[in-house]
């Protein structure tokens, strides 16, 4: 009755699916390497990350809009202006650098990881460069509409400024932009229900923006992606900056994944997403996470996966984390948070580990032996629910303990709400007539409370 061939319980994790990391896409040739363009991204920053820390220290309590003396001191403090202080302020609020709770400013987990994590300072910076129309507002006097349809319409400029890889005309950018936002305004045009008046004889309709207002909105919206650092402007042309030609193709790859999402389930809530990619195979099932990650603010999508985490089903808790590596350094805060959730912290444990740089061969040694028991248990109810019987069976080769009468023993004692269940499947499917009547034994005692 000794258990044979025993298995990282990295492996056992992976019984039910098992999902490998697939290469980065490339980006375009020469972009800088992300080490420089972190240095960048920390270079337009550098006020803000001052003020962030200024701010996070205690030293500018206050929901905004902050009082004017909290600006003074900040701009005494740090020598800068009060202007300097007050854009600072908003750029590290936008990129994340800081977190209000009340009327208390804490520190973000980017400001945290600024010094030592690139990808915290590049994701800061795409935080601020998809805010640029906070960061340098419309001038007054704007319609809305227009505003909303020329924020929508940036994206083509952006696409056109990638693409030439190098100046663009601001003639050029003009009649781009005039065409996507006269088709935007076409499009927001609804024909009203139920019957309607003859039209009177025809007229040329009018156009969407006079072409002064849509020159306006190109320098509105030029000078906004200039303030995030994401492009230069010259005389008469605009040239990308070489963060702003790495986030255009960020966000185009993104489009792509998401595009491509080989099962259609972008829309679809967490729980029926993980449940579509549960027999996918690692490729298409990590494709299928980017893509489903990429239509979502990292934020919700992370509180909808640990969400789903807490149920009931064992399968989905483990694909959950699965799709939690795909996020990366965003989703640790949210994961160190669930540490004292006894269903959770193996998997939070796991996690940690491998996102340190630890092998997942090798991961399950910062698990008690308690907690290794009870990740066992676990996975084997999500082969229980979800896979074959030979995959139950065979999963007992991934227990931590050497033999049977171990494993049946520290089984009872882990308190696992699916143990009795668990063994009592393991029973029914093993060949072995003597292991099968241990483990239903074990059964018994669990159900009848026994020792």
């Amino acid at each position: 009755m000794r258990l044979v061939r025993p298995r990282p319980l990295a492996t056992a994790r992976k019984a039910v699916t098992t999902r490998r990391t697939r290469p980065a896409p490339r980006p375009p040739e020469g972009t800088p390497p992300r080490a420089e363009l972190a240095r960048q991204a920390r270079t337009v920053l550098a006020d803000a990350v001052r003020i962030a820390h200024w701010a996070a220290d205690g030293a500018m309590p206050g929901a905004p809009p902050l009082a004017a003396h909290a600006f003074e001191r900040a701009a005494t403090a740090l020598e800068l202006s009060p202007a300097q202080v007050r854009s600072g302020w908003d750029r590290a609020r936008l990129a994340g650098l800081v977190e209000l709770h009340g009327d208390t400013a804490r520190p973000g987990w980017r400001l945290r990881a600024w010094d030592r994590d690139d990808s915290a300072v590049l994701r800061g910076w795409v935080a601020l460069f998809d805010a640029w129309s906070l960061v340098h507002p419309a001038p007054e006097g704007i319609e809305s509409t227009a505003v909303a349809e020329a924020v929508e319409a940036v994206p083509q400029v952006l696409s056109l400024l990638q693409l030439s890889a190098g100046p663009v005309t601001v003639p050029a950018l003009l009649d781009l932009l005039g065409q996507r936002v006269a088709e935007l305004h076409e499009e927001r045009c609804e024909v009203p229900y139920g019957p309607q008046a003859l039209p009177a004889p025809a007229e040329s309709a009018p156009a969407a923006h006079p072409a002064a207002l849509v020159a306006l909105l190109l320098d509105w919206a030029l000078e906004g992606l200039a303030a995030v650092g994401a492009l230069t402007l010259g005389a008469g042309h605009a040239t990308l900056t070489p963060l702003g030609n790495w986030a255009v193709w960020v966000k185009l790859e993104q489009i792509c994944v998401a595009a491509q999402s080989p099962a259609g389930n972008i829309e679809q809530s967490a729980a029926d997403m993980l449940l579509g990619c549960a027999r996918l195979t690692p490729g298409p099932a990590r494709a299928e996470y980017r893509a489903w990650l990429a239509a979502r603010p990292v934020g919700s999508a992370v509180a909808e996966l640990l969400g789903v985490a807490r149920g009931e089903d064992a399968l989905l808790r483990g694909l959950a984390f699965e799709a939690l590596r795909v996020v990366g350094a965003p989703a640790e805060p949210e994961v160190r948070s669930v540490m004292g959730d006894p269903s959770l912290r193996p998997y939070a444990l796991l996690w940690l580990a491998e996102y340190d740089g630890t092998d997942p061969e090798d991961a399950q040694d910062v698990l008690s032996r308690e907690e290794a028991t009870w990740l066992w248990v676990d996975t084997a109810a999500a082969v229980a629910d979800h896979g074959e019987t030979g995959l139950l069976v065979r999963h007992l080769d991934s227990a931590v303990q050497g033999t049977v009468p171990a494993l049946l023993d520290e089984v009872r004692a882990v308190g696992h709400p699916r143990t009795v269940q668990v063994l009592v499947a393991l029973a029914a499917a093993h060949p072995d007539p003597a292991l099968a009547k241990a483990v239903r034994r074990a059964a018994f005692q669990v159900h009848t409370g026994g020792a």
